[in-house]
């Protein structure tokens, strides 16, 4: 199902990731014996199948939208992989997310964290409003406080959801802010929150290979020490990570990934 113009929305029956999956864990999964091994972050668990939202983004993903219908079969999901994310009661939680990836960990983690009454405000930025997800893929049935920002501010708040974070904690207690999406929002969250003494953890998605801990793609700088999302995060201490890093690293495929999903878009023309 469509969410926006570039992102879908897909459940793939796994029971065997299903009953395990925690809050933070992430699945990969591989289309073909030789394909691309691709993380997803987790939008729902129900009835053995694990929803994810999807960006149409590289050759791979856009495989699967255009070239997988409904009852077919992948050659593989595994997981959960990565480390689940504390669930408890801390107090008052911010959600923010402004990519794909995000906006699904959103949804999940505020459903969670309900359950250990904390009081969850939720904040999920889209470019325009023709871009925001339909109302019940939105984190807004699971929050107490909700909101929409969009850049151009043809819906919901004008903004990033940085500028409403900065507005909320200047206004009342956090007691956490946790993020996701795109790395340069969440490096500039987590200068926010570091000058306001408000702990911060942020999903890292950085670019991962095998999403296992062999292959070191996704190393992050982190206190000081080589740690790897796929292991040790994705859900890491934004304080703690050398982001300028983090964002370097994320550039090195460009080049590769553009010429794969052209090759396959010609394909797809040519038909």
């Amino acid at each position: 199902m469509d969410l926006n113009s570039i992102d879908f929305y897909m459940e793939i029956e796994a029971p065997h990731v299903a009953r395990k999956w925690k809050p933070g864990n992430f699945v990969i999964l591989m289309l073909h014996e030789k394909g691309e091994r691709i993380p997803e972050s987790v939008y729902s668990v129900r009835d053995g199948r694990i929803g994810m939202f999807i960006r149409r983004h590289g050759k791979t993903t856009l495989e699967l939208y255009h070239r997988f219908k409904v009852g077919d079969y992948i050659y593989a999901i595994s997981g959960p992989h990565g480390r689940e994310f504390p669930i408890k009661h801390y107090g008052t939680v911010i959600y923010a997310s402004d990519a794909v990836c995000g906006h699904a960990e959103n949804a999940s983690f505020t459903q969670e964290l309900k359950k250990y009454d904390n009081y969850v405000i939720s904040i999920q930025t889209f470019e325009t409003g023709k871009e925001v997800y339909p109302e019940e893929f939105l984190a807004e049935k699971h929050a107490d406080e909700h909101y929409v920002t969009t850049l151009d501010g043809s819906a919901g708040v004008k903004g990033h959801y940085t500028d409403l974070i900065s507005k909320i904690i200047s206004e009342r207690r956090v007691d956490l802010v946790l993020t996701g999406g795109s790395l340069a929002g969440m490096f500039k969250a987590s200068e926010l929150t570091k000058r306001h003494g408000i702990p911060n953890y942020a999903l890292v998605r950085t670019i991962m290979v095998d999403g296992t801990g062999m292959c070191g793609s996704c190393r992050v700088f982190y206190g000081g020490a080589v740690r790897f999302a796929c292991v040790d995060g994705p859900v890491m201490n934004a304080h703690l990570i050398d982001w300028e890093d983090v964002m370097r690293r994320d550039k090195r495929f460009i080049e590769e990934q553009e010429k794969a999903k052209n090759l396959f878009l010609s394909k797809i023309i040519a038909r």
